[in-house]
């Protein structure tokens, strides 16, 4: 969306009146005044990713690594998104390997990274497919895994109501693909078994 298509602030807050009094309740009373303007500050929050390039946290690489060139995996980084069909949290963890190829990026990038996508609307299968190829693309390296695990609200609290389940998506690009031998070892570490 273009920035001269975005709402003000003021059309944000007023909309947020609107699905108060459509829930059924007064947004005039004590305890909601100033739920509108909440809303809109979380709403700046988690959907920050919009305003992020997550290709900008991969353009800084380091060569002097000694020649370093085993698999390199951050496990666990924890996200929060919402559900592009329900407007849902998403809650879950990302674990992110890549194999270099004569680079290596300073692992908060990956982090970053992870969070920029989150932060927007997003389905979990687009948000893991979003992180394997961005850095694949950026770093080039010799292959890419992404494993991402999730619970979803619009599953647990409306619909269905099915607590406890999570979903698991994965991307595996170059070497993590085409070698059963770097997907194990892969896999491997984000069990946490090496």
């Amino acid at each position: 969306m273009a920035q001269s298509d975005k709402p003000s602030r003021e059309e944000a807050e007023a909309a947020v009146r609107t699905l108060l009094r459509w829930a059924g309740d007064d947004p005039a009373r004590e305890g909601l005044l100033d739920t509108p303007r909440r809303v809109v500050d979380a709403y700046a929050d988690w959907f920050a990713g919009y305003a992020t390039d997550p290709e900008a946290y991969l353009q800084r690489t380091f060569e002097e690594v000694a020649g370093y060139d085993e698999m390199v995996v951050l496990r666990d980084i924890e996200f929060e998104s919402h559900c592009e069909h329900h407007m849902a949290p998403i809650i879950g963890r990302a674990h992110v390997g890549y194999l270099p190829n004569g680079k290596v990026v300073g692992i908060s990038k990956l982090a970053r990274v992870v969070d920029a996508y989150a932060r927007r609307f997003q389905v979990q299968e687009k948000l893991t497919a979003q992180i394997a190829e961005v850095i694949n693309r950026v770093l080039q390296p010799r292959g890419v895994g992404v494993v991402v695990e999730a619970s979803h609200e619009c599953m647990t609290t409306r619909g269905v109501h099915k607590r406890a389940v999570s979903m698991t998506t994965s991307t595996l690009l170059g070497s993590f693909r085409e070698d059963a031998r770097t997907r194990a070892e892969f896999l491997e570490f984000i069990r946490g078994r090496r």
